[in-house]
């Protein structure tokens, strides 16, 4: 029986597979293409492996080994496996060839794949380089996946695959800087939202900014039977396809992810109307600018723009239109309408969104009237990829029965790990803040129930500091002891100054 691959295993050759591409193209880039041959691998290395079972099993019988075949998840034909691509790896024409296999493996598999390829192209001279170059590279990226051996019976559990991608997802994010947090959100930020939202059995799980999908797939995970409804949308191309893939990689078939702007052309829709949920997470791009520019309609170049709430057909600028600079409460007014009865939110959001005044005022106080607030809590700095700002969690449910709100300030810095270039929250950190916002704890210098008066009382100003101290006094200086301090560091200072002078004298300086 051959010996089992580790996912640190697999991370080490996909590292490696990096090493092809780094320092020539950017790797917010160059992860689509490192992602997409790990997707080719794994789906090649399947198929081959159901084939000899198949093929065992029937004893050569070719027709009832393609039959066989054609109820396997994913249908591949010779020319789109991986096998044939290394075949060809120093063919002039590589790029090419493996387009053309991308191309015949969405026209198998339309239903899960279609579109999952348009987006990435190994035959592109501008992202690639000039053919020698391009070729060259790609030569070595099949090289080093074919080192790789990724047959269910070799990896064992799925999950190693999905873990891998994961992996890689998150180093990639962490490499790219800014653009990193455009596609991921770090996994035990992820991991706590997931626990604070409680998803159950038959629920419907949405996120309208979804990224690479491993925010859902954390809330998903939280489901042990994982009988829940996976929904949402991307509006960067290569992202939503990224997600895709990382779905499939985790064994998540029937996920419903979307390409387009949420805010403008919402796609998630039950008879005209946006879909409700029982739970959404998300993690929107922070204060994004022209959040609105999906409204103004195809050639309007006016960019005196203005957004208007009667502009947006499912209404859901009501409660006021956000400033077109600060896109976060349009994400907000958007998850509240897609939430159903009794479902429960959780989002990511920078900390203006608790103070800032004018049109998000309004939408506050509208949130805070209708008793949909639950619980803010204030995150460390330094988080999350391509920002060192602090960001904090807004849980909201519908048909609320209490009448407060839990304010939680984990920022301080017992409440993390302070590793190197990122901050990292712990699985202990985590535990004390859901059993904090479980148990609804009032605990000195963290966390603090509000009522709804005290808030009305701050004029609908959620800023943590108005309802967490976390003042610490200064400890009273002991003048006479600083004083016997001091001198006794002058007496050892002239001690030691007057051994020196010894000691020049005794060698003649």
């Amino acid at each position: 029986m051959s010996e089992q691959v580790t996912s640190q295993q697999i991370n080490a050759v996909l590292w490696q597979a990096a090493d092809t591409f780094r320092g020539k193209i950017d790797s917010s880039t160059y992860k689509d293409y490192i992602l997409t041959m790990l997707f080719i691998k794994y789906l090649s290395d399947a198929y081959k492996e159901h084939v000899e079972e198949y093929t065992k099993r029937y004893d050569g019988d070719q027709h009832r080994i393609q039959r066989a075949l054609s109820r396997e998840r994913f249908v591949l034909d010779e020319l789109s496996t991986f096998d044939y691509l290394y075949s060809k790896r120093t063919d002039t024409e590589i790029g090419e060839i493996i387009n053309k296999a991308l191309e015949r493996l969405e026209n198998e598999n339309t239903g899960k794949l279609r579109g999952v390829f348009r987006n990435i192209d190994f035959n592109s001279e501008a992202t690639l380089g000039k053919a020698k170059e391009r070729n060259a590279m790609l030569r070595a990226l099949l090289e080093d996946f074919n080192k790789l051996t990724l047959k269910p019976s070799i990896v064992g559990s799925e999950d190693v695959i999905g873990d891998a991608y994961q992996f890689m997802i998150e180093r990639f994010a962490s490499d790219a800087g800014k653009k990193g947090g455009e596609f991921f959100t770090p996994s035990m930020v992820s991991e706590l939202l997931a626990r604070l939202v409680k998803p159950k059995e038959n629920d419907r799980i949405y996120d309208p900014t979804c990224g690479s999908g491993s925010l859902l797939i954390k809330v998903a995970n939280q489901v042990p039977s994982k009988k829940v409804a996976i929904y949402g949308q991307e509006r960067n191309g290569q992202t939503h396809s990224l997600a895709l893939m990382n779905m499939y990689l985790h064994g998540i078939d029937d996920a419903k992810i979307e390409w387009g702007d949420t805010l403008s052309n919402p796609l998630h829709l039950e008879d005209g109307k946006l879909m409700k949920y029982q739970v959404i997470v998300a993690n929107p791009p922070f204060s994004l600018d022209k959040w609105a520019i999906g409204f103004a309609g195809e050639g309007n170049t006016d960019e005196k723009f203005k957004m208007a709430a009667s502009l947006d057909q499912h209404k859901r600028f009501e409660w006021g239109v956000p400033p077109g600079k600060y896109g976060d409460y349009a994400f907000v007014q958007h998850m509240l309408y897609s939430l159903a009865e009794n479902g429960r939110m959780a989002t990511i959001l920078p900390h203006g969104v608790l103070f800032r005044g004018a049109s998000e005022r309004a939408i506050r106080k509208q949130i805070i009237d209708m008793n949909l607030l639950e619980a803010v809590i204030g995150l460390p700095e330094n988080l999350f990829f391509g920002t060192s700002i602090p960001a904090c969690i807004m849980i909201f449910k519908k048909n609320r029965k209490r009448k407060d709100v839990l304010f939680i300030d984990a920022s301080s810095e017992d409440n993390y790990d302070k590793a190197i270039n990122q901050y990292i929250i712990r699985e202990e950190d985590i535990q004390k803040i859901i059993s904090t916002y479980e148990g609804f704890q009032v605990i000195d210098k963290y966390s603090y129930v509000a009522s709804s008066d005290e808030i009305v009382e701050n004029d609908y100003n959620l800023n943590i500091p108005r309802y967490v101290d976390t003042y610490e006094e200064e400890k009273e200086i002991d003048i006479r002891q600083t004083r016997l301090n001091i001198d006794q560091i002058k007496k050892e200072l002239a001690h030691a100054e007057a051994q020196m002078e010894k000691y020049l004298k005794d060698l003649g300086l």
